[in-house]
């Protein structure tokens, strides 16, 4: 829902009355991170980079003192971020602009440097930074207008290693006079590849370039001209809680003081349809990495030096077999896993990455057999009604896998890859599933080329 924001009055002097603040002189000061190289990611995000220094030099010429950084450490994005605190003074527009990878947990966007390690939920908090606690900052340190503009909803390696489902960011407790802006929407990502530029970024230069109109308007133009590009299939989040008039391109024109103001009148927004017709292109899954990939892989070749060095590591050895399922090598991730389960046959969570990839490569019964194990040692365990209903679906019982997939939804309600599931098992009892598998792709939009990877389509045999 668009929400109409009044012009209140604001600032540090005394103004006329009915006349809105300013904020054309005070200082303007932005951070603008593009974080590119993740080890743990298997290409650069190029697109970040560059988008980093258009951005960057952007706002240069918008009268901004830019602090412009990329492939960040946390510790380094932690003195980052000192410093762009250490120069904002009371009344400045502080700005920061992230782009890399980001994650939510606990109800909070964490932006993450080049280094993070997370395999477990408390590793979010510890490796990444809190956007809440950011625009935090920046008000306590004097800031009269905090702006975020973040392009970090993609589906990123970390997520994968502890979670079937990407969650996609958080909305940001902002403090007031602020403007967030997010790539897409809460709790979906955008769909990423090895790109020069990305859509979000080139929609908001174009806008921020536009004279005469106010940030807030220029960022919900960019929400707009990505909706339309993307025929709704990408729709940015705003918040915005801003009362003081500023613009990135100059002075914002006001009608003559002696005619009164005319309301535009509000376009009504497209209505979102629900397609009909089943899809039944079938998406080509990306091929798997070979021996040569695989031994090169920064992650895979420090967990091997560690099992190396202690045979005994069981968390080293699981979290290899981790990486090595999320690239596709599944007979290296079965070994892995194998060794994990004989010193621990109570190990739950390994049973379960066990079955997805028993699944996975179509040992059926097999990965029957450890997803109902793992249940059995934990039954509030959501991604092992993931797996069992993925393994339930390419065995034709439709029925007992719309119900894992519901017990998994009911669990984690962002499981793109449990509502994907469901939407093709109710497709193949004959129902419609479509609303399942339109709001999967929503939020994650390599969802169906991860199935296809399986063996499992949208199509109806």
């Amino acid at each position: 829902m668009r929400t109409t924001i009044a012009l209140l009055l604001a600032g540090l002097v005394a103004v006329c009355a009915g006349t809105t603040s300013r904020a054309a002189d005070a200082a303007k000061l932005a951070l603008v991170i593009g974080n590119a190289k993740y080890p743990d990611n298997e290409f650069v995000l190029d697109d970040a980079a560059n988008d980093a220094q258009a951005v960057a030099d952007e706002l240069q010429r918008d009268g901004f003192i830019v602090d412009r950084r990329t492939n960040l450490t946390g510790d380094a994005m932690r003195q980052a971020l000192d410093r762009f605190y250490a120069r904002i003074d009371r009344g400045a527009v502080a700005l920061i602009f992230f782009d890399g990878f980001g994650i939510q947990s606990n109800r909070q966007t964490y932006l993450l440097p080049v280094d993070a390690q997370i395999w477990a939920e408390p590793d979010v908090s510890r490796d990444g930074f809190s956007l809440d606690t950011i625009l935090a900052e920046m008000n306590t340190r004097g800031a009269a207008i905090k702006i975020a503009m973040i392009d970090a909803s993609r589906r990123n390696p970390f997520e994968r290693r502890f979670r079937r489902y990407s969650a996609g960011l958080a909305p940001a407790i902002a403090p007031s006079n602020s403007l967030v802006l997010y790539s897409t929407s809460l709790g979906a990502v955008a769909a990423t590849g090895k790109v020069e530029h990305s859509l979000f970024v080139a929609e908001l230069l174009r806008e921020m370039r536009a004279p005469n109109i106010s940030a807030e308007q220029a960022l919900t133009n960019t929400k707009n001209g990505v909706v339309a590009a993307t025929n709704r299939e990408q729709v940015p989040w705003l918040s915005s809680s801003l009362t003081t008039e500023f613009s990135f391109a100059g002075v914002v024109a006001r009608p003559p003081a002696d005619k009164p103001t005319e309301q535009a009148p509000t376009k009504p927004e497209p209505q979102t349809t629900t397609p009909q017709k089943p899809v039944c292109d079938v998406p080509q899954p990306e091929p798997a990495p070979g021996a040569g990939d695989l031994a090169k892989d920064p992650i895979i070749a420090d967990l091997s030096r560690k099992i190396a060095a202690n045979a005994d590591d069981a968390t080293s050895r699981y979290k290899r077999g981790q990486v090595y399922a999320i690239k596709r090598a599944y007979a290296l991730a079965m070994q892995d896993f194998d060794v994990v389960i004989r010193r621990d046959p109570r190990d739950a969570e390994a049973r379960n990455n066990r079955c997805w990839t028993r699944a996975a490569t179509g040992d059926l019964q097999g990965a029957l057999a450890d997803c109902n194990l793992a249940l059995q040692l934990d039954p509030g365990l959501s991604d092992a009604f993931d797996s069992r209903g993925l393994v339930n679906l390419k065995l034709g019982r439709t029925t007992e896998a719309i119900k894992d997939y519901t017990d998994a939804i009911q669990r984690n309600p962002r499981s793109s890859s449990s509502l994907f599931g469901r939407g093709v098992a109710a497709r193949r009892s004959g129902g419609d599933g479509a609303s399942d598998i339109a709001l999967a792709k929503s939020m994650d939009p390599n969802i169906a080329k991860e199935f296809a990877g399986y063996g499992v389509t949208e199509c109806v045999p």
